[in-house]
Protein backbone atom coordinates (compact mmCIF):
# COMPACT_ATOMS: atom_id res chain seq x y z
CA UNK A 1 0.00 0.00 0.00
CA UNK A 2 1.15 3.73 -1.21
CA UNK A 3 1.26 6.25 1.62
CA UNK A 4 1.00 8.96 -1.62
CA UNK A 5 1.02 7.94 -5.36
CA UNK A 6 2.29 11.71 -5.62
CA UNK A 7 5.69 10.22 -4.51
CA UNK A 8 6.10 8.09 -6.92
CA UNK A 9 4.14 9.36 -10.55
CA UNK A 10 3.26 12.53 -11.43
CA UNK A 11 -0.09 12.22 -13.01
CA UNK A 12 -0.40 14.25 -16.84
CA UNK A 13 -3.72 13.79 -17.63
CA UNK A 14 -7.07 12.09 -17.64
CA UNK A 15 -6.62 9.30 -20.55
CA UNK A 16 -10.47 7.88 -20.40
CA UNK A 17 -13.15 6.37 -17.93
CA UNK A 18 -15.60 3.56 -17.77
CA UNK A 19 -17.37 1.74 -15.12
CA UNK A 20 -14.46 0.08 -13.76
CA UNK A 21 -12.57 3.34 -12.84
CA UNK A 22 -10.22 5.86 -15.06
CA UNK A 23 -7.11 5.87 -16.88
CA UNK A 24 -4.27 8.51 -16.55
CA UNK A 25 -1.41 9.39 -18.21
CA UNK A 26 1.47 9.52 -16.07
CA UNK A 27 5.27 10.19 -15.36
CA UNK A 28 7.16 7.85 -13.22
CA UNK A 29 9.15 10.17 -11.08
CA UNK A 30 11.82 7.39 -10.76
CA UNK A 31 13.05 7.11 -14.48
CA UNK A 32 10.57 10.14 -15.96
CA UNK A 33 9.05 7.30 -18.52
CA UNK A 34 5.39 7.99 -19.24
CA UNK A 35 2.86 4.67 -17.88
CA UNK A 36 -1.15 4.69 -18.14
CA UNK A 37 -2.04 3.92 -14.42
CA UNK A 38 -5.71 2.09 -14.56
CA UNK A 39 -7.09 2.93 -11.23
CA UNK A 40 -10.12 1.38 -9.60
CA UNK A 41 -12.46 2.09 -6.87
CA UNK A 42 -12.83 -1.21 -5.59
CA UNK A 43 -15.66 -0.49 -3.11
CA UNK A 44 -17.85 0.32 -5.87
CA UNK A 45 -16.87 -3.36 -8.18
CA UNK A 46 -19.27 -6.38 -7.97
CA UNK A 47 -17.67 -9.51 -6.87
CA UNK A 48 -17.80 -10.35 -10.94
CA UNK A 49 -16.16 -7.21 -12.07
CA UNK A 50 -13.42 -7.29 -8.85
CA UNK A 51 -13.05 -11.11 -10.12
CA UNK A 52 -11.87 -9.55 -13.44
CA UNK A 53 -10.05 -6.74 -12.16
CA UNK A 54 -7.34 -9.21 -10.18
CA UNK A 55 -7.56 -11.34 -13.02
CA UNK A 56 -6.45 -8.16 -15.49
CA UNK A 57 -3.05 -7.66 -13.66
CA UNK A 58 -2.43 -11.31 -13.07
CA UNK A 59 -2.27 -12.14 -16.79
CA UNK A 60 -0.49 -9.11 -17.50
CA UNK A 61 2.26 -9.55 -15.27
CA UNK A 62 3.09 -13.04 -16.83
CA UNK A 63 2.73 -11.84 -20.40
CA UNK A 64 6.41 -10.38 -21.37
CA UNK A 65 6.30 -9.42 -25.03
CA UNK A 66 7.52 -7.05 -27.55
CA UNK A 67 4.04 -6.93 -29.26
CA UNK A 68 2.60 -6.61 -25.47
CA UNK A 69 1.92 -3.58 -23.12
CA UNK A 70 4.32 -3.93 -20.73
CA UNK A 71 2.94 -4.55 -16.96
CA UNK A 72 4.92 -2.59 -14.47
CA UNK A 73 3.07 -3.02 -11.34
CA UNK A 74 -0.34 -2.68 -9.02
CA UNK A 75 -0.98 -1.57 -5.93
CA UNK A 76 -3.89 0.38 -3.41
CA UNK A 77 -3.78 3.51 -2.25
CA UNK A 78 -4.67 4.52 1.33
CA UNK A 79 -8.20 5.39 0.17
CA UNK A 80 -8.77 1.80 -1.28
CA UNK A 81 -7.86 2.29 -4.80
CA UNK A 82 -6.49 -0.39 -7.00
CA UNK A 83 -3.75 1.42 -9.41
CA UNK A 84 -2.21 -1.26 -12.21
CA UNK A 85 0.75 0.55 -13.93
CA UNK A 86 1.62 -0.22 -17.52
CA UNK A 87 3.96 1.14 -20.35
CA UNK A 88 2.32 3.99 -22.26
CA UNK A 89 1.88 3.46 -25.85
CA UNK A 90 2.31 7.10 -27.76
CA UNK A 91 0.85 6.28 -31.35
CA UNK A 92 -2.37 5.56 -29.82
CA UNK A 93 -4.58 2.95 -30.98
CA UNK A 94 -5.21 0.87 -34.29
CA UNK A 95 -8.97 2.68 -34.86
CA UNK A 96 -7.86 5.92 -34.62
CA UNK A 97 -4.76 5.41 -37.07
CA UNK A 98 -7.38 3.79 -39.24
CA UNK A 99 -9.92 6.16 -39.32
CA UNK A 100 -7.71 9.35 -39.63
CA UNK A 101 -5.25 7.68 -42.76
CA UNK A 102 -5.64 9.29 -45.75
CA UNK A 103 -5.76 6.98 -48.95
CA UNK A 104 -5.23 3.25 -48.59
CA UNK A 105 -2.86 1.69 -46.06
CA UNK A 106 0.07 0.09 -47.48
CA UNK A 107 0.37 -3.32 -48.11
CA UNK A 108 4.07 -3.96 -46.32
CA UNK A 109 2.53 -1.93 -43.60
CA UNK A 110 -0.61 -3.97 -43.21
CA UNK A 111 1.27 -7.15 -43.21
CA UNK A 112 4.22 -5.98 -41.07
CA UNK A 113 1.50 -4.85 -38.25
CA UNK A 114 -0.65 -8.08 -38.64
CA UNK A 115 3.05 -10.17 -38.39
CA UNK A 116 2.95 -8.01 -34.40
CA UNK A 117 -0.07 -8.81 -33.66
CA UNK A 118 -0.08 -12.37 -34.49
CA UNK A 119 3.03 -12.71 -32.33
CA UNK A 120 1.58 -11.20 -29.66
CA UNK A 121 -1.52 -13.69 -29.64
CA UNK A 122 0.62 -16.66 -30.00
CA UNK A 123 2.70 -16.03 -26.76
CA UNK A 124 -0.67 -15.22 -24.41
CA UNK A 125 -1.75 -18.83 -26.50
CA UNK A 126 1.23 -20.18 -25.73
CA UNK A 127 0.48 -19.04 -22.12
CA UNK A 128 -3.45 -20.52 -22.28
CA UNK A 129 -4.48 -17.22 -22.53
CA UNK A 130 -7.59 -16.54 -24.55
CA UNK A 131 -7.76 -12.53 -24.85
CA UNK A 132 -11.37 -12.81 -25.80
CA UNK A 133 -11.88 -8.67 -26.83
CA UNK A 134 -9.10 -8.58 -30.14
CA UNK A 135 -10.16 -5.38 -31.85
CA UNK A 136 -8.53 -2.54 -33.34
CA UNK A 137 -9.13 0.01 -30.26
CA UNK A 138 -7.03 -2.71 -27.90
CA UNK A 139 -3.66 -2.67 -30.66
CA UNK A 140 -1.83 0.13 -29.51
CA UNK A 141 1.35 2.26 -31.50
CA UNK A 142 4.01 2.90 -29.85
CA UNK A 143 6.05 6.34 -31.03
CA UNK A 144 8.14 4.16 -34.26
CA UNK A 145 4.47 2.35 -34.89
CA UNK A 146 5.10 -0.87 -33.96
CA UNK A 147 1.93 -2.49 -32.42
CA UNK A 148 1.62 -3.79 -28.91
CA UNK A 149 -1.36 -5.84 -27.63
CA UNK A 150 -3.44 -4.67 -24.47
CA UNK A 151 -6.33 -4.45 -22.32
CA UNK A 152 -7.01 -8.03 -20.56
CA UNK A 153 -9.63 -6.78 -18.58
CA UNK A 154 -11.91 -9.95 -20.52
CA UNK A 155 -9.14 -12.41 -20.98
CA UNK A 156 -9.48 -16.20 -19.42
CA UNK A 157 -6.55 -18.14 -18.40
CA UNK A 158 -7.74 -21.60 -19.51
CA UNK A 159 -6.41 -24.65 -17.19
CA UNK A 160 -4.86 -26.44 -20.23
CA UNK A 161 -4.74 -26.00 -23.60
CA UNK A 162 -7.78 -28.17 -24.36
CA UNK A 163 -9.82 -26.33 -22.39
CA UNK A 164 -12.78 -23.96 -23.48
CA UNK A 165 -14.61 -21.13 -22.45
CA UNK A 166 -18.17 -20.55 -22.22
CA UNK A 167 -18.91 -16.92 -22.08
CA UNK A 168 -19.72 -14.80 -24.77
CA UNK A 169 -17.97 -12.04 -24.10
CA UNK A 170 -16.11 -9.24 -26.68
CA UNK A 171 -16.95 -6.86 -28.79
CA UNK A 172 -19.74 -7.82 -31.50
CA UNK A 173 -18.14 -6.59 -34.61
CA UNK A 174 -14.96 -8.83 -34.46
CA UNK A 175 -16.57 -11.73 -32.01
CA UNK A 176 -16.46 -15.21 -33.86
CA UNK A 177 -19.23 -17.52 -35.30
CA UNK A 178 -18.84 -20.29 -32.51
CA UNK A 179 -19.54 -17.66 -29.70
CA UNK A 180 -22.73 -16.15 -31.43
CA UNK A 181 -23.89 -19.50 -31.68
CA UNK A 182 -23.54 -20.18 -28.14
CA UNK A 183 -20.71 -22.88 -28.79
CA UNK A 184 -17.98 -23.13 -26.80
CA UNK A 185 -14.25 -22.60 -27.88
CA UNK A 186 -10.46 -21.93 -27.01
CA UNK A 187 -8.08 -19.99 -29.26
CA UNK A 188 -9.68 -19.75 -32.13
CA UNK A 189 -12.10 -16.55 -31.34
CA UNK A 190 -8.89 -14.40 -31.33
CA UNK A 191 -7.54 -15.65 -34.62
CA UNK A 192 -11.25 -14.65 -35.82
CA UNK A 193 -10.75 -11.23 -34.20
CA UNK A 194 -7.43 -11.10 -35.73
CA UNK A 195 -9.14 -11.90 -39.46
CA UNK A 196 -11.37 -8.76 -38.78
CA UNK A 197 -8.51 -6.65 -37.79
CA UNK A 198 -6.47 -7.57 -41.03
CA UNK A 199 -10.14 -7.07 -43.09
CA UNK A 200 -10.32 -3.34 -42.26
CA UNK A 201 -6.88 -2.50 -42.49
CA UNK A 202 -7.42 -3.11 -45.86
CA UNK A 203 -10.91 -1.95 -46.04
CA UNK A 204 -10.68 0.45 -43.53
CA UNK A 205 -14.23 -0.65 -42.05
CA UNK A 206 -14.89 -4.19 -40.45
CA UNK A 207 -16.28 -6.89 -42.79
CA UNK A 208 -19.68 -7.03 -41.00
CA UNK A 209 -21.90 -3.93 -40.46
CA UNK A 210 -25.57 -4.31 -39.85
CA UNK A 211 -28.33 -2.36 -38.04
CA UNK A 212 -29.46 -4.90 -35.78
CA UNK A 213 -26.84 -7.16 -33.51
CA UNK A 214 -29.45 -9.43 -34.68
CA UNK A 215 -28.59 -9.12 -38.30
CA UNK A 216 -25.00 -9.03 -37.46
CA UNK A 217 -24.50 -11.68 -36.03
CA UNK A 218 -26.37 -13.78 -39.14
CA UNK A 219 -23.94 -11.70 -41.39
CA UNK A 220 -21.04 -13.10 -38.94
CA UNK A 221 -22.39 -16.84 -39.23
CA UNK A 222 -23.15 -17.02 -42.64
CA UNK A 223 -19.53 -14.98 -43.55
CA UNK A 224 -21.52 -12.28 -45.96
CA UNK A 225 -18.71 -9.64 -46.63
CA UNK A 226 -17.77 -7.39 -49.50
CA UNK A 227 -14.51 -8.73 -50.83
CA UNK A 228 -11.57 -6.30 -50.07
CA UNK A 229 -10.11 -4.15 -53.16
CA UNK A 230 -8.44 -5.85 -55.89
CA UNK A 231 -5.19 -3.22 -55.36
CA UNK A 232 -3.65 -5.36 -53.02
CA UNK A 233 -2.24 -9.09 -53.93
CA UNK A 234 -4.13 -12.24 -54.19
CA UNK A 235 -1.86 -13.55 -51.22
CA UNK A 236 -3.63 -10.88 -48.53
CA UNK A 237 -6.80 -11.15 -50.06
CA UNK A 238 -6.72 -15.08 -49.73
CA UNK A 239 -5.49 -14.87 -46.10
CA UNK A 240 -8.37 -12.32 -45.60
CA UNK A 241 -10.42 -15.25 -46.43
CA UNK A 242 -9.18 -17.97 -44.82
CA UNK A 243 -8.90 -16.15 -41.20
CA UNK A 244 -12.83 -15.41 -42.14
CA UNK A 245 -13.49 -18.92 -42.67
CA UNK A 246 -14.48 -21.18 -39.58
CA UNK A 247 -12.49 -24.16 -40.53
CA UNK A 248 -9.41 -23.22 -41.17
CA UNK A 249 -8.22 -20.04 -39.70
CA UNK A 250 -5.98 -20.95 -36.69
CA UNK A 251 -3.59 -22.95 -39.01
CA UNK A 252 -3.18 -19.99 -41.30
CA UNK A 253 -2.98 -17.23 -38.92
CA UNK A 254 -0.05 -19.68 -37.51
CA UNK A 255 1.77 -20.12 -40.54
CA UNK A 256 1.56 -16.32 -41.08
CA UNK A 257 3.67 -15.76 -37.79
CA UNK A 258 6.41 -18.23 -39.06
CA UNK A 259 6.87 -17.27 -42.49
CA UNK A 260 6.89 -13.50 -41.37
CA UNK A 261 8.76 -13.42 -38.21
CA UNK A 262 11.50 -11.14 -39.91
CA UNK A 263 9.01 -8.44 -40.60
CA UNK A 264 9.19 -7.96 -36.61
CA UNK A 265 12.54 -8.34 -36.23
Amino acid sequence: MRPKESDVYKRIRLLGQGSFGKAYLCESLKDHSLCVIKQMDMRYLSEEEKKETYQEFRIMAQLKHPNIINFREVYKTVKGKLCIVMDYAEGGDLAQLIKNYEGSIPESRILDWFTQMCLAIKHCHDRKVIHRDIKTQNMFLTKDMRIRLGDFGIARLLDNTRDKAHTMVGTPYYLAPELLENKPYSFKGDVWSLGVILYEMCAKTPPFNADSLASLALKIVRGQYQAISNNYSSQLRTLVNQLLTMSIRYQKCNNHHKQNKELSI
